[in-house]
């Protein structure tokens, strides 16, 4: 599985940006696929996930309300639309699968990041 993000950048805090993670290789195999967030200095924590069959969503609390997550499976892409950014959103993002649960060590392809800077 090849997993590759885009659609970080620089925004000011209030504004929006959509991330994008295009899948490819065996994805038959997913269970859900998810976003991470990692700080400089901080550990990779969890955003996000949207099982890949069905309908269920899950999100880490300090998004809610303010980040979804969609997919296109016709795509194969997944999307994550990030909505009244605060400084503290700042980080690379990735996106990641899992072929089963959806605690961090059970997610096994893991695409490069993209950059989210907001500026206060």
């Amino acid at each position: 599985v090849q997993l590759q993000a885009s659609g970080g950048g620089l925004v000011r805090a209030g504004g929006s940006l959509r991330l994008s993670c295009v899948v490819s290789g065996r994805t038959f195999s997913t269970y859900a696929l998810g976003w991470f967030r990692q700080a400089p200095g901080k550990e990779r924590r969890f955003v996000a996930a949207i099982a890949w069959g069905g309908v269920n969503t899950w999100y880490a609390d300090s998004v809610k309300g303010r980040f979804t997550i969609s997919r296109d499976n016709a795509k194969n892409t997944v999307y994550l639309q990030m909505n009244n950014l605060k400084p503290e959103d700042t980080a690379v993002y990735y996106c990641a699968h899992t072929p089963s649960g959806l605690e961090i060590h059970e997610y096994d392809y893991w695409g490069q990041g993209t950059l989210v800077t907001v500026s206060s």
